[in-house]
């Protein structure tokens, strides 16, 4: 199957069908920018958080920051942009805690301490040498993080994310939040290519969306100002297929609970 063909991650998506239509049209205009432009990574862009070049002088760049410097731990996305992220968080003695993709697993984060590592720090901040390195963590085994680092697929100038479709980012900040992990406080930034930012009101978003507090380019640290106090995050079960809840262990454990 080619990349275009590939199954859509928003095939299984909740919600307003007009609001789903627009994100899906500007994934699309966004992709077929950094294919044009030639700044897209292996395997492509299209249906993922696109990996692109200067994703290392990205995270060089959040590295430099206070925001960065301050942080004692950090969650980061699984996806391959950021893993330069992760491995500078290892390097420079921060605890990470990264999702398992498509958080299919019951214990849905693995936990990655700089002082126990089976593999050197960029070995072990992938996704392979995560699974020799890292132990996978339940809700109730996470504390508290300083920053999160998400992926994007664009990020607007107003702190409007869009991710690739799936909702898995959205969904792993509201179960982060329920369990402690993530607060009012916690500090949200991405990495991303100059040709995924775009202007105030371009991405279009719902209340509970993630919204950033931070883009950082290979060239540009971009601090998004105004925010309203970030607010906890939930589980909006209307937006969640029947599908979409089976096929994540920790939410058809969360489901029980609420019903």
């Amino acid at each position: 199957m080619t990349d275009r063909r590939r199954r859509r991650h928003d095939h299984d998506a909740g919600g307003d069908p007009d609001l789903l239509a627009a994100k899906a049209a500007l994934r699309d205009e966004v992709w077929s920018r950094l294919e044009v432009e030639g700044v897209r990574r292996f395997p492509g862009p299209r249906h993922r958080i696109s990996n692109f070049v200067g994703a290392e002088r990205a995270a060089d760049r959040l590295r430099a920051t206070s925001v960065w410097q301050d942080a004692a731990t950090v969650k980061a996305n699984p996806d391959s942009p950021q893993w330069p992220v992760r491995q500078r968080a290892l390097e420079d003695g921060k605890v990470v805690y990264m999702a398992v993709p498509r958080l299919a697993q019951r214990d849905p984060f693995f936990l990655l301490d700089p002082d126990h590592l089976a593999d050197p720090p960029r070995r072990a901040s992938s996704i392979k040498g995560a699974v020799a390195s890292a132990r996978t963590v339940a809700l109730e085994e996470l504390e508290p993080v300083d920053l999160v680092v998400t992926g994007c697929v664009a990020a607007g100038r107003d702190g409007a994310r869009l991710g690739k479709g799936g909702g898995f980012s959205d969904l792993e900040f509201a179960i982060a939040s329920e369990a402690g992990l993530i607060g009012e406080h916690t500090l949200i930034a991405t990495t991303v290519h100059d040709l995924q930012v775009l202007g105030p009101g371009a991405i279009p978003v719902t209340g509970h969306d993630v919204r950033l507090d931070l883009i950082v380019t290979p060239d540009e640290v971009i601090e998004v100002v105004g925010q309203e106090p970030r607010r906890p995050g939930c589980i909006v079960w209307d937006d969640l297929t029947t599908d979409k809840v089976a096929a994540i262990p920790v939410l058809a454990e969360l489901r029980r609970y609420t019903e």
